[in-house]
């Protein structure tokens, strides 16, 4: 399910990813949700759930590192 605003991401994203990251995971994973709704279209038996939260981590990965806090910050 796509997710309408930050505040419902899930506790892992919300807790360690700041702001901006968290608006770059949650518009990733919307696109994700709905590009690969056609399961041919995913790889293996991985749920359309399952991708869309690769693809948005991905692309929060481009602009943003895991710090020795936990946290993530800006490269």
């Amino acid at each position: 399910m796509p997710y309408e605003r930050n505040a419902d991401l899930p506790d892992q994203v919300r807790d360690h990813l700041p702001s901006h990251a968290q608006d770059i995971y949650r518009e990733a994973y919307n696109s994700a949700w709905d590009q690969y709704a056609d399961p041919a279209d995913r790889r293996g038996d991985a749920s359309r759930e399952e991708v869309a939260h690769r693809v948005a981590w991905s692309a929060v990965k481009e602009k943003y590192e895991k710090g020795d806090d936990g946290d993530w910050h800006r490269k």
